[in-house]
C-alpha cells in the first residue's frame, strides 16, 4: 500500500515546474490540400504529447492556444510538428522544429523581480544548431519572465510557427 502513496510524491519532488507553450500561429505554412491546409499543431517532450485544434483552410492560422507540459529535466528539447488533417486518409505532415528550454530556465533562475516591463533579459540567435527564423528574446513582461519564438519549419518548403514560453511554479514541485 505504501508504494502507490509514494509514486505521486517523488513525481512532485522530481518535477522543477510547468512550462506553458503558448502555439500563437503559423505563418505561410506549407498547402497540402487542394488550395489549403486544414493545420493543427502537436508538441512533444519527453513522453508528453499535446496538441492543438485544427484550423480549416488557413496556412496563415491563429491558434492562440495554450499548451502545458510538465518539466523534470530542463536539457530535454522540445519537438514541435505542424500536421495537415485529413478526414479520408493519414494526417500529411507539414515540417517540424526543436527548440531547447535551457536558455529560458536559466533566466527564471537568475530569480529576477520589479524590472521595467519589456525589459530583455537574453537574447538567442538563430543559428545552424536551433529552428529560429528569428532573434529569440528573453523578456521581463507584467511581472513573468517569457520568451518569444519564431520557429522556421524543417522537412518542408516553407512555413513558420509562433511561439511563446511562459513558466508556471507549482506547489509542492521540486522548483528551479
Amino acid at each position: 500500500m505504501e508504494d502507490s502513496d509514494s509514486t505521486p510524491k517523488s513525481l512532485m519532488e522530481n518535477l522543477l515546474g510547468l512550462l506553458r507553450v503558448r502555439v500563437k500561429r503559423g505563418v505561410n505554412l506549407a498547402v497540402r490540400d487542394v488550395r489549403s491546409s486544414d493545420p493543427y499543431v502537436v508538441i512533444k517532450m519527453y513522453n508528453q504529447k499535446l496538441k492543438t485544434r485544427v484550423i480549416k483552410k488557413d496556412v496563415n492560422p491563429e491558434w492562440n492556444e495554450d499548451l502545458t507540459l510538465s518539466v523534470i529535466n530542463p536539457n530535454h528539447s522540445v519537438q514541435l510538428t505542424v500536421y495537415d488533417h485529413d478526414t479520408f486518409s493519414k494526417d500529411d505532415k507539414m515540417g517540424d522544429a526543436e527548440f531547447d528550454i535551457l536558455p529560458f530556465i536559466e533566466a527564471l533562475k537568475m530569480n529576477l523581480t520589479d524590472l521595467p516591463n519589456g525589459t530583455i533579459i537574453t537574447r538567442i540567435q538563430p543559428s545552424r544548431h536551433n529552428c529560429l527564423a528569428d532573434e529569440s528574446c528573453i523578456i521581463y513582461s507584467n511581472g513573468k519572465i517569457v520568451q518569444d519564438m519564431i520557429l522556421r519549419l524543417r522537412n518542408v518548403e516553407c512555413g513558420e510557427v509562433e511561439i511563446q514560453l511562459q513558466w508556471i511554479d507549482l506547489p509542492g514541485s521540486k522548483g528551479l
